[in-house]
């Protein structure tokens, strides 16, 4: 052998022991390994920066998550072909969530969804929140907890990635009582699971009712309403004029709320009646709350994705996209026409805290919230 081969044949040998002590390089920037980056999303006008988080799966699909609001900008899945869509509403930058945009992938709360008239009597005492909703506060007010800056951290995992939020709300934030540490935790699993786990700890008697407030349209058609919906829910909560519970829980057989069997949105939504139409009721689960269960499923067969909504919650607020009028352009100059996304906001039932009827929205010291939520996404061919 000459020279030139006896170093060739070294060489060879020194490449196969560092690949084989696991010296691959860039072995971090493999598809296959689940990963965590950060960068910055944008700045507060008092100097503030923001944090996103990108979340990657082995399987390539990705969430995005920012540090205003715990909010989700962006789901990246897979079709059946393969080829991953964001499959979540949203703004390019952080200057669209600053501003009046109705919670896109928000976290929302302290309490999410309606209370009427924004007030409520606890212990005695009287409370009243800002009116956002006239007459009523929708999603705790302006100032909740999708217009905060969060704490982040990195949660290292072996399923998936995975980013903890954590918000520390004084005694009377928002007209409530009681400070409230606040935890959300957005886990990306191996398996295309996007797990949601929310806790709170309280000092004094409080109300709480957490939620996120994503809009999906899973393959990015003009709207949502060909979209298949099945609602494990057999019972709805009727609301009066002003979208707040009656305190009554209806069968929705014979009705157009009733998609206990795979039901196109579009089917029975002209028969919604009142301005400006569609669907934007709390739908109350059939099985028992407090236990991880499949709470909703959507097919979409253009794209062939489909999302099951699996949650701990007793309730799920859907709503068809019913104010989105064109007049918010977002995500790659995307304008968001009606119906063109829908929500599954897994809470308890709207004004339950006016409601002594409905599943009780007050943590009291010692207690801990906690509560659960997964969208599981998969291919149906």
């Amino acid at each position: 052998m000459n020279v030139d081969g006896a170093r060739n044949k070294v060489l060879m040998l020194i490449v196969i022991c560092m690949v084989g002590a696991g010296w691959a390089a860039n072995p971090h920037e493999s598809s296959s390994e689940a990963s965590v980056e950060t960068s910055k999303f944008g700045t507060l006008d008092d100097g503030t920066a923001i944090d996103l988080y990108l979340l990657k799966n082995s399987r390539g699909s990705s969430a995005k998550v920012i540090t205003y609001g715990a909010t989700l900008t962006e789901l990246w899945i897979p079709d059946r072909s393969g080829k991953l869509g964001d499959v979540v509403l949203g703004f390019d930058n952080l200057q669209g969530y600053l501003g009046k945009h109705p919670w896109f992938g928000a976290t929302v709360g302290r309490v999410a969804n309606r209370i009427a008239k924004g007030r409520f009597t606890l212990d005695g005492k009287e409370y009243s929140l800002e009116i956002n909703d006239p007459p009523n506060s929708l999603h705790s007010g302006s100032k909740d907890l999708s217009r905060v800056v969060w704490k982040a951290e990195k949660v290292y995992e072996t399923n998936g990635a995975a980013v903890r939020f954590t918000y520390d709300s004084p005694d009377g934030d928002e007209g409530f009582p009681g400070r409230l540490l606040v935890t959300v935790v957005y886990r990306l699993t191996n398996s295309n699971e996007l797990q949601l786990e929310y806790t709170a700890k309280t000092d004094k008697a409080t109300p709480v009712n957490l939620t996120n407030h994503s809009y999906f349209n899973l393959d990015g058609a003009k709207d949502i309403l060909s979209d298949v919906l099945q609602l494990n829910a057999e019972k709805y909560t009727p609301v009066d004029a002003t979208l707040i519970p009656t305190g009554e829980m209806v069968p929705v057989k014979g009705t157009p709320l009733d998609f206990t069997q795979p039901t196109a949105i579009g089917t029975h939504i002209a028969e919604m009646k009142g301005d400006p139409g569609g669907y934007d009721h709390n739908f109350a689960l059939s099985s028992e709350a407090g236990k991880l269960r499949l709470a909703a499923r959507v097919f979409d067969a253009s794209s062939g994705r489909q999302m099951e909504v699996w949650t701990t919650e007793p309730g799920v607020q859907f709503y068809s996209g019913n104010f989105l009028d064109g007049t918010i352009t977002g995500k790659r100059g995307v304008v968001y026409g009606k119906h063109s996304g829908f929500c599954l906001e897994t809470q308890h039932f709207p004004n339950a805290v006016n409601q002594p009827t409905f599943p009780s929205v007050i943590l009291r010291p010692p207690s801990v919230y906690s509560t659960q939520t997964i969208y599981k996404f998969s291919i149906q061919r």
